[in-house]
């Protein structure tokens, strides 16, 4: 059996792994390009949390090593029940991807479940769960450090505190957003006005959006976890949740990263432990390696013997957002490399190679999107231009300020 997943882009900030993990346990004698026998599996990712608001439940399915994806899960009825009998209903907002229809945060001392009914009028559930203990994060803050291979870089590094003994167990997420600046803006653009008939007329005109400051926000695809269940003090201090090497252009002027950490039950952390564990094995994938299913606490109430990948939990949330500038940590030192390459040039021909042909210099202008950075002084290769991003930050970004950012 060779199967292989894709999730929703939100999703795959932790079940990517279930990838490895699905691929691992494929019943192969040797790689196949091709699935031969394949078991559609419901992949669940459900953490209701402590804050009021839409909660969500993510749905997704397997598919073919063949297939490209993803395989969202349409059209289901979600409900999650407290023991006060109280229904939380929650609605498809987009494919996979279903939000409650009302804001609430899970209670201390109440026990929730999930219940799952599919197009096809399959039924799942889930093992009961309660709201895990508080833990606050005390401080988060950036050290320049080398890593583990001696890289040179900054590590996003954390501190927490607790009052309940019964705090133990952490999963970080976050989401970092980075300032782009195109080095290569101009503040005009090259216009094709007409491309037909030869010669096409080309004028400059001032740009009409931002496309020199950009914003790109990007959410953590790996398993992040920490412990205190050894540690005499029961706090986690410079715990490493992320590390950006020196030569990364997301920190080449301003950065932020919000870290979220969910306080967990010891059999959610087994469960994240183990999916980590899993996906570690990437090198050997197609080996015959079969370390078996990773049950998690969803379930089939039809068919026991149904596959169900997926745990639902409730999490106490606490979040911290940092900034920092490059400046801070390198001082008159030059920035990484850009995401592109900007000291390529370009000067297309104005004129078509041939009678009725197209002009190269609109077609990189018009097909490529190649930006105007300045004239040659020749006319039949008029302008100058480079790739994009290089001229155009909304190639790798959004031009609209995020309402967290500070400068």
């Amino acid at each position: 059996m060779g199967v292989h997943l894709k999730f929703h882009s939100i999703a795959s900030r932790v079940f990517k792994h279930m990838a490895v993990l699905l691929l691992l346990v494929s019943c192969v004698e040797s790689f196949e390009p091709e699935t031969e026998i394949f078991e559609s599996v419901l992949i669940v990712e459900a953490t209701i949390t402590n804050e009021n608001k839409r909660q969500q439940v993510l749905l997704s399915r397997t598919f073919r090593l063949e297939e490209d994806g993803p395989n969202p899960e349409s059209s289901a009825q979600v409900v999650v029940r407290d023991d006060q009998q109280n229904e939380f209903v929650f609605e498809e907002v987009e494919a996979g991807r279903y939000l409650s229809v009302q804001s609430f945060g899970a209670l201390p001392n109440r026990e929730y479940s999930l219940s799952v009914v599919t197009s096809d009028g399959r039924t799942y559930g889930s093992d009961s769960a309660s709201l895990t203990a508080e833990s606050q994060i005390v401080d988060l803050y950036a050290s320049r450090e080398e890593n583990a291979n001696g890289q040179d870089g900054i590590a996003i590094l954390l501190d927490n505190q607790t009052n309940d003994e019964n705090a133990l167990f952490y999963r970080f997420e976050y989401e970092e957003t980075y300032k782009i600046i195109a080095p290569r803006w101009v503040s005009v653009d090259a216009v094709v006005v007409r491309d037909r008939p030869s010669p096409p007329i080309i004028v400059l005109e001032p740009k009409t959006e931002e496309q020199r400051v950009c914003y790109n926000t990007e959410l953590s695809n790996d398993i992040i976890l920490g412990d205190t269940e050894n540690s005499n003090q029961n706090v986690l201090t410079r715990f490493p949740v992320r590390f950006i090497s020196s030569d990364n252009f997301i920190i080449s002027h301003r950065y932020s990263i919000l870290v979220k950490q969910f306080v967990q039950s010891r059999e959610a952390f087994a469960f994240y432990e183990t999916l980590n564990e899993f996906s570690s094995q990437t090198e050997s994938l197609f080996s015959q390696i079969q370390p078996g299913f990773l049950n998690g606490n969803v379930f089939s109430t039809q068919n026991e013997s149904e596959k169900v990948l997926g745990f639902f939990q409730v999490s106490t949330v606490t979040s911290q957002r940092l900034f920092f500038d490059y400046e801070d940590f390198f001082l008159g030192e030059p920035l990484p490399p850009y995401a592109t390459d900007c000291s390529l040039e370009f000067t297309p021909d104005l004129l078509p190679g041939s009678p009725g042909g197209a002009s190269p210099l609109v077609q990189a202008i018009n097909s490529l999107g190649q930006k105007y950075v300045s004239s040659s002084g020749d006319e039949n290769r008029p302008f100058i231009l480079v790739n994009r991003p290089c001229g155009d930050c909304t190639a790798l970004g959004s031009n609209v300020i995020p309402d967290f950012w500070v400068e």
